[in-house]
């Protein structure tokens, strides 16, 4: 077996691949490839509703968090959270430990006021400052495992402050306080699966809050009344 250590996507298991395989030939004896089948048929719905429980399992979530399953990568979702979240009466905290934290810092301030509250870029990312005294705040962004610079966060912050965590390439990596966070997204193909899904998990109670008209297809709501299926 050949083992990739790139950053993404990721090598997955011979029995997935598999399955996976026949799925493609027939899915479930259905005479029809899992490609080819419609997204709003019984059959996809088995489909969605098992990667949605096991979700679910995983993270011991409760009926207060909705399982997206959302088009484009987690690059989409440094836009998307603001979007949904922040208008200017708002304010955006970011952790910027990384690449990655640096360029939802940058897209949230399209969509309010933001700040920066745990500052690596003065250490060369070699370490994530801590955070203290955090100012009232709409949520407080982070970025849990930084690929390029090789840290990760050990340890949530305490704060009253809603939480939107990007966990792209370590969701399910380890035991994990997931109903400690308000907002968690990761594009699939680092630890879940195959390129061109991105999973988000959201507390309902976060959203419908803004002074803002949000494009439908980027609409937290609108997706969570669809089931996904938008």
């Amino acid at each position: 077996m050949v083992y990739n250590f790139n950053s993404g996507p990721s090598i997955l298991p011979q029995p997935v691949l598999e399955k996976a395989s026949q799925a493609i030939l027939d899915f479930n004896g259905s005479g029809l490839s899992l490609l080819e089948i419609g997204h709003r048929t019984p059959l996809f719905g088995e489909v969605l509703d098992r990667a949605t429980a096991a979700v679910r399992q995983l993270m011991s979530l409760t009926d207060e968090y909705a399982v997206l399953f959302l088009h484009g990568g987690a690059t989409t979702q440094f836009m998307q959270v603001p979007m949904n979240l922040l208008d200017e009466n708002g304010l955006g905290l970011y952790g910027v430990n990384g690449v990655w934290g640096e360029k939802a810092y940058k897209e949230g301030g399209l969509f309010g006021p933001v700040q920066v509250v745990s500052d690596g870029r003065p250490l060369h990312h070699e370490a994530i400052p801590k955070m203290a005294n955090l100012p009232p705040a709409t949520y407080l962004h982070l970025t849990s495992n930084n690929t390029v610079e090789g840290t990760q966060i050990h340890q949530l912050p305490f704060t009253q402050t809603p939480l939107v965590l990007d966990m792209s390439s370590d969701i399910f990596s380890r035991p994990f306080a997931y109903t400690d966070c308000d907002l968690i997204y990761a594009g699939a193909q680092k630890n879940m699966g195959a390129a061109g899904v991105n999973l988000v998990v959201v507390k309902k109670s976060l959203l419908g809050k803004i002074n803002r008209k949000v494009p439908t297809i980027l609409d937290y709501q609108q997706h969570i009344a669809a089931g996904s299926l938008m």
